[in-house]
């Protein structure tokens, strides 16, 4: 099995029996389809598909049949539907995969921990950039006018979870441009950053400490880690 977002969010629907799916940064449903899941939720702001294709792929994925489709920002999803959608009922699994900034990551990824079952789990995407551009900011990546990936600084939300979390562990797999994995529990090798510490750090603070800072684990990990 390739180690990625989707298989990986599979693979832990069809083990634990998790019911409730919630995808952050949908865009053309590439991801969000193809899972299988009792119950799905999409929030994007830019869902790039039509009502059509939402029919179409429900037909090719039935599971897709009762899914909910939520255009607007993932803050005003929690603040506005999350309530009324979900109805008590606790989110499972979550892909954490919106906007590719610190703080749009850490809240999202916050917001999910709120809503997250006992033993739940959140993907986070994004979260080990290999080269200075790809760890940009968004308007940095603008004004520079780059190419190709771009990740953005979504490692900075992996260090402040374990920095200012004491009730989550939070690695992340060498696997898809770095998965972070979050779920309840006491933190392997928890860090003691203050967030404007966490603020200050480049990318050159990253890669020389990137195994410690991410907590980064081989692809393969993930089978030892939940028993696969």
């Amino acid at each position: 099995m390739t180690i990625n977002r989707s298989t990986i969010t599979q693979s832990l629907i069809d083990k634990y029996g998790f019911k409730t799916y919630l995808e952050i940064g949908v865009e053309s449903g590439k991801n969000f389809f193809p899972i299988k899941a009792g119950r799905k939720i999409a929030v994007d702001p830019y869902l790039k598909f039509s009502p059509l294709k939402q029919f179409f792929k429900a037909i090719q994925y039935p599971a897709n049949m009762h899914a909910s489709y939520f255009r607007m920002e993932s803050d005003r999803f929690f603040t506005e539907k999350a309530d009324k959608v979900l109805q008590n009922t606790p989110l499972d699994i979550c892909l954490v995969d919106g906007m590719h900034e610190y703080a749009y990551a850490l809240r999202d990824t916050e917001n999910c921990l709120n809503r997250l079952a006992a033993n739940g789990v959140i993907i986070m995407h994004d979260c080990n950039p290999q080269t200075p551009e790809a760890s940009y900011t968004w308007a940095q990546w603008n004004e520079h006018q780059c190419q190709g990936f771009w990740n953005g600084d979504v490692w900075k939300s992996i260090m402040h979870l374990r920095s200012l979390h004491r009730d989550i562990n939070v690695f992340v797999l060498d696997a898809d441009h770095g998965l972070g994995i979050v779920t309840r529990g006491a933190p392997e090798n928890p860090l003691s950053f203050t967030q404007e510490q966490i603020e200050r750090f480049t990318y050159a603070d990253l890669a020389a400490n990137r195994q410690e800072w991410l907590n980064l684990k081989p692809a393969e990990y993930f089978r030892e880690y939940f028993k696969m």
